[in-house]
């Protein structure tokens, strides 16, 4: 078992994931803080207007699925490695195509 072990430590492409991960780390550090300041705007914008930016909403669902990805290759579920080694992500998340249609409104949420 110990050979097996040793043969596991002596893998470069796990010390190269290992690499990448602390590198995600990071970039998901920086996406969070951003996508909080973007969601304190839009909150803010709608108080102030009564709407929401349009472009900082396509923006925060690009970020949200950029966390999205990190959080998939950081966890081993996927091999995939995010921006910046492929493209920025576009569209909205797998998760929220599969529940499109089971949408809940916030005020029927807040009524509970």
């Amino acid at each position: 078992m110990s050979h097996d072990i040793e043969r596991n430590i002596k893998q470069p492409s796990t010390w190269k994931r290992g690499a990448y991960i602390l590198l995600f780390s990071i970039f998901y550090q920086m996406a969070a803080t951003l996508l909080i300041l973007i969601i304190t705007f839009q909150f803010v914008n709608k108080l102030v207007t009564g709407d929401t930016n349009e472009q900082f909403r396509q923006l925060s669902r690009s970020i949200a699925s950029y966390i999205y990805q990190v959080f998939q290759f950081m966890s081993f579920n996927s091999n995939d490695i995010p921006f910046p080694f492929s493209d920025w992500p576009e569209g909205e998340l797998d998760i929220v195509e599969k529940t499109a249609g089971k949408k809940t409104e916030i005020d029927d949420v807040l009524k509970k």
